[in-house]
């Protein structure tokens, strides 16, 4: 049986390889590796399209996950949503019926505000809003330095777009597990949904860059023995944000070029369509 051939070097048909350029993805041999930040690139890439023979526009130098490369500030998305998060926290400290008014909660009384509360009553909103609460120093601290931490290399491979739509989707989904599995009044904050979706996307844009796997795999650890091991965490979400971020990055980042925009977005329609689904079956049993 005749073994499967590597394919040929996009400048050097003749000399086989295994290894691709992280921004277009096409093959490369060890005469035509740029040595980059993360990866290897191509001579075009790293000239910024020029030179191909075709369109600038065609060889503008893309993400891994196919998103285009804008200049300017390159951690934008992250910085915002860490100053989301503060001044949602300052707010909530400020007037602490902020919080009462957007926490996540299924279907209750709240005798702080006289009234039935909760996602089930028809105030969908908590699901999303849950998203940037905060309760403790401790918390906030902690989730807005795996943010920072994590957020830049996610937002320079992945692109702003979808790095934002990792970060929302992967929040979303959180807040949908908590809402099926936790008891209908317990209150929760789920920013943390969004973080662990950040966790399991960097497990998997790590693995697909050959990195070494051991430190993001020891802090995936090491959050999971933390939020199983402590009263009063939101576990569902971590669960929840966790699964989410994996399936959306693994779609972004291992997808085939040629329908790599098709992937994507039935990933991220999926994990969507799932979480709907669940809010949609947990409200009908609850009311």
């Amino acid at each position: 049986m005749e073994q499967a051939r590597l394919p040929g070097c996009y400048r050097h048909p003749g000399v086989e390889t295994g290894v691709r350029c992280t921004r277009c993805e096409r093959p490369i041999c060890h005469a035509c590796m740029v040595d980059a930040s993360v990866g290897f690139q191509c001579p075009e890439c790293v000239r910024d399209g020029s030179g191909t023979g075709h369109s600038r526009a065609a060889n503008q130098p893309r993400t891994i996950a196919g998103g285009r490369i804008t200049a300017g500030h390159p951690h934008v998305v992250t910085h915002v949503l860490i100053g989301l998060n503060l001044l949602v926290f300052l707010l909530g400290r400020v007037n602490p019926a902020l919080v009462d008014e957007t926490v996540l909660i299924g279907f209750a009384f709240d005798p702080d505000l006289g009234r039935v509360v909760g996602v089930a009553d028809g105030e969908w909103y908590r699901l999303v809003t849950s998203m940037f609460l905060h309760q403790e120093i401790w918390h906030i601290a902690g989730n807005m330095l795996l943010l920072w931490l994590l957020g830049g290399t996610l937002e320079t491979e992945l692109g702003r777009a979808r790095y934002l739509a990792l970060y929302l989707l992967s929040g979303l989904a959180g807040s949908a597990f908590t809402y099926l599995v936790a008891a209908e009044n317990q209150g929760s904050l789920g920013a943390s949904g969004a973080i662990y979706g950040l966790l399991g996307a960097t497990v998997v844009l790590m693995r697909r860059l050959n990195r070494d796997m051991r430190p993001i795999i020891a802090l995936v650890a090491i959050n999971l023995v933390i939020t199983f091991a402590r009263e009063g965490i939101a576990w569902e979400a971590h669960i929840g944000g966790l699964i989410a971020g994996l399936v959306i990055a693994y779609a972004m980042v291992t997808g085939p070029r040629e329908r790599r925009a098709l992937v994507q977005g039935a990933a991220c329609a999926l994990v969507l369509v799932l979480a709907l689904v669940t809010v949609v079956l947990r409200t009908a049993a609850l009311t």
